[in-house]
């Protein structure tokens, strides 16, 4: 994939947000919602797969690389955290988000809520199982699965769903003003 200037900057927008939305934290009973899938379904909607997809590729890196990006910090150390698996399921959930909408025909709000929830599914599957396997091989807890499901999943989806909702409305209106401007929101340069 050949990237323009335009595109680089784009993908480094939409990574800088999705370090944002770690800290724009929501306190909510139990565990607190970050914006951060918000920013990567905005990223898979808006840049499409490949760019989506690699503006969190960029901000997964950034956080490895030792800059504090990620809700807890940053360092290559993170790896063995039990999230790291959403961090993850953010490049495959932004690249199925894009891919979904790119395939899309005509861009409604319910299209593009369904493309993001496909996504939202991935950064949660992975994201449980990194959770299960960390905790139970490598922090050497005790985590079954059921525990796993439940402060991985049950616990966090609520707040998720209303910000991928709110995600898809903003994207349904941003994305006929960006094509009448002319701002692709394709890979182009794929």
């Amino acid at each position: 994939m050949k990237l323009s200037v335009k595109d680089i900057a784009q993908v480094a927008l939409f990574a800088a947000l999705t370090a944002v939305g770690a800290f724009m934290k929501i306190p909510v009973p139990v565990v607190p919602f970050t914006l951060q899938v918000f920013f990567v379904a905005l990223a898979g909607v808006l840049l499409g797969s490949k760019k989506g997809a690699l503006s969190q590729l960029v901000y997964v890196i950034t956080g490895l690389a030792g800059f504090p990006v990620f809700t807890q910090g940053g360092g290559l150390g993170y790896v063995l955290k039990p999230t790291f698996g959403y961090l993850i399921g953010f490049i495959l959930g932004a690249y199925l988000i894009g891919l979904l909408t790119e395939r899309m025909k005509t861009k409604t709000v319910l299209k593009i809520f369904l493309s993001i929830l496909a996504g939202l599914g991935v950064i949660y599957l992975l994201g449980v199982a990194y959770l299960y396997l960390i905790n139970n091989y490598y922090v050497g807890k005790s985590f079954s699965l059921w525990l796993s499901i439940y402060y991985g999943f049950i616990l966090c989806i609520g707040g998720d769903l209303v910000s991928s909702f709110v995600a898809s409305i903003l994207c349904s209106k941003l994305l006929p003003i960006l094509e009448k401007i002319g701002v692709t929101t394709t890979n182009e340069a794929a």
